[in-house]
């Protein structure tokens, strides 16, 4: 029998939230859970069914037991729970996001942040606070109420959170893109939701170089009519700054400087007005590879209580804690990160690259802030691994307990990585979910042991299934990931989109009233599960379908190679595997570095799964979260148009794979 890479202690069980809700919940309502120190597999498997079974029950315990800031929460907990879409949550309920991530006061740490050009800020609790009602209160002047949108085009700094904050108390709707995005991407995005404020910066570091984003705001400017008012956060080196804090001049449009705003409304007081539980909260952005983004808006009430249920009880987060992400503001984790406040974390902020000057700069970040949870993507993982380092021998990690991986599937390599040289005793969890629904579906839990290469459960209340193309349920085959029961962070809907056309199209095509996510997956014996990548790009020759993952695991353990992506070509009425490698400096793509990635491939996989050609690139294109696009390489071989490159991290990575006299049918 396979043994766990990591098991929690029982003193470790015994004072996780997870335990301490399951106690609450068999004693409220005589669910038979059992003793999660003795068998913690199957005290989870009921509490799980019976959050399903048991759904408004369960989401109403969630309320309670994160201990949910409302005005009123009602009597209904649910209406039309039988429609996906169309249902709705709390419809009595009346609350306020941003009130319940402001609860706690005082002269405790709320947010730490750090630059890459050592920069380090703290924002106290009280601080906190203060600066949101300053802001709130010069969007009110400004004119904007609820309802109305408001855009950020900013780094992952304290001003970015406290803007969402301020936003948020008075109904404003926010949305953000990262300044590394180029004009057309942000304009593809809030010129189809008409901000009436943007918040922007000056400019960000990234790899040891100030860039500044002056020229490119006043572009963007150029194409959004509908903003009234810039609120401009200056990200400049200290050296550099006007000495009054004001606006450069070279910003167009009406504008104030975040520290303006700050001196003039530095006695305002904050209010929080509550609306409905589906009150539109967040728009968020498909990648947009495949044409203009989908916009797509989350509810304040769901995006709040899946979050609290999501880090209270599977990554167990308690007061004080030091919760990290590595993420931008472009990217859904973001969003997740700053709900932390509603669980009293104090918030780690990074801004910068994860490798300059080295690949030590996050690990020295932990050691000196004691973080607690350390959230990044798998493709970190991988390039920590593949650069040599050891944080285990380099760094102390004592404050460490848990490390969240996602953005694209954790390898069984990455897992054994963590554990052999970052740290033995921590809880390792992979998750997955998506911009879709602002959550996870599969993930992490600290009271159960971690496997090697496996995600350790479908989360609570999540009815995560696995479906064959004519929806028949599989275990331990490949199918696509599914969810047959509503939650309460599926969408509102998507922004234009009154008849709800697109939004079905999105999630519902497939399988009436189940949610399809796009993921192709295998549901383990142990109730865990294994994700082999994007179902639109499952590879299909000789009708055997093969999941992209199981090719970049072998490939990837190569020394020779830095990344790969692997796509199907159409090809003699069938379609045939194209893989594609980036090499290591010095390293040449011969028959014989040819014959020993076959030679992998095939011995740990299966013929079907051996490419019929194999190139060298010099760089794989990603979006700007970090996902390698395989859709839009297959679309540049078939000689299709790619519709929306500015979605795209590195769009000139694409030329590599066009007019390839190889892959000439």
């Amino acid at each position: 029998m396979t043994k766990p890479l990591w098991q929690p202690d029982a003193e470790r069980v015994g004072s996780a939230n997870m335990t301490r809700f399951a106690e609450l919940v068999s004693d409220a309502h005589n669910i038979p859970v059992g003793d999660f120190a003795k068998n913690p597999a199957s005290a989870y498997n009921v509490l799980h069914q019976w959050s399903l079974e048991q759904k408004e029950k369960f989401w109403s315990d969630v309320w309670d037991y994160c201990d949910v800031i409302a005005e009123s929460k009602g009597t209904q907990v649910l209406v039309d729970g039988n429609k996906m879409p169309g249902a709705k949550w709390f419809p009595d309920a009346r609350l306020n996001f941003a009130e319940n991530l402001l609860r706690k006061r005082g002269e405790e740490t709320a947010i730490v942040f750090r630059g890459e050009d050592k920069t380090t800020r703290t924002l106290s609790w009280d601080e906190l606070h203060q600066q949101t009602a300053a802001v709130a209160s010069a969007l009110k002047e400004a004119g904007v109420k609820s309802g109305d949108r408001v855009a950020g085009f900013m780094p992952n700094v304290p001003e970015t959170i406290v803007a969402i904050l301020a936003c948020a108390s008075i109904g404003a709707v926010w949305s953000s893109c990262s300044p590394d995005f180029g004009v057309r991407g942000v304009v593809d995005r809030f010129g189809q939701i008409e901000p009436l404020v943007l918040f922007a910066c000056d400019g960000y570091f990234y790899n040891g170089k100030f860039h500044d984003c002056t020229v490119k705001v006043n572009e963007i400017l150029e194409e959004l009519p509908s903003v009234q008012l810039v609120v401009v956060a200056s990200m400049q080196p200290e050296s550099d700054q006007n000495s009054s804090g004001a606006v450069p001049e070279e910003i167009d449009r009406n504008s104030v400087s975040f520290g303006e705003i700050q001196q003039k409304y530095s006695e305002a007081s904050l209010t929080f007005t509550q609306l409905p539980f589906n009150h539109p909260l967040y728009i968020m952005y498909s990648s947009g590879t495949t044409g203009v983004p989908k916009c797509i808006v989350h509810s304040a009430g769901g995006t709040l209580l899946k979050h609290l249920q999501e880090h209270r009880m599977h990554c167990d987060v308690k007061p004080g804690d030091r919760l990290f992400y590595f993420t931008t503001c472009g990217w859904m984790m973001w969003n997740w990160l700053v709900t932390g406040l509603a669980s009293e974390a104090t918030l780690m902020l990074y801004d910068g690259s994860p490798f300059y000057p080295d690949g030590n700069v996050l690990f020295d970040y932990i050691d000196d802030e004691k973080i607690n949870i350390f959230g990044t993507s798998a493709k970190y993982i991988d390039a920590v691994n593949k650069a040599g380092l050891c944080p285990k021998k380099s760094h102390k990690l004592s404050s460490l307990k848990a490390i969240l991986s996602t953005g694209s599937t954790l390898s069984p390599e990455s897992f054994s990585f963590v554990y052999e040289q970052v740290k033995t005793d921590v809880c390792l969890s992979s998750v997955s979910g998506g911009t879709d629904i602002i959550a996870c579906f599969v993930g992490g839990n600290p009271v159960l042991p971690v496997y090697r290469g496996e995600l350790q459960c479908r989360l609570l209340g999540m009815a995560v299934e696995v479906f064959d193309d004519d929806g028949n349920s599989l275990e331990g085959e490949k199918g696509e990931l599914v969810c047959t029961e509503v939650f309460p962070s599926m969408p509102i809907g998507f922004w234009n989109d009154a008849q709800g056309t697109k939004y079905h199209k999105a999630y519902f095509d497939k399988y009436d009233n189940v949610w399809c996510h796009g993921d192709f997956v295998e549901l383990t014996s142990r109730n865990g599960m294994v994700i082999h990548g994007r179902s639109d790009a499952v590879l299909n020759p000789g009708g055997v379908r093969i999941g992209t993952a199981e090719i970049y695991r072998q490939v990837e353990q190569l020394d020779e190679i830095v990344e790969s992506l692997v796509i199907g070509q159409n090809w003699q009425s069938d379609v045939r595997v194209v893989l594609f490698v980036k090499l290591r400096e010095g390293v040449v793509l011969d028959e014989t570095l040819g014959k020993k990635i076959t030679g992998k491939i095939r011995a740990n996989c299966t013929p079907r799964h051996v490419p019929a050609v194999i190139l060298a690139v010099d760089d794989i294109p990603r979006t700007k979260s970090g996902k390698i696009v395989e859709l839009a390489v297959r679309q540049v071989v078939h000689g299709e148009e790619v519709k929306n490159k500015e979605a795209l991290a590195n769009p000139e990575a694409l030329e590599y794979f066009a007019n390839r006299a190889e892959l000439s049918v």
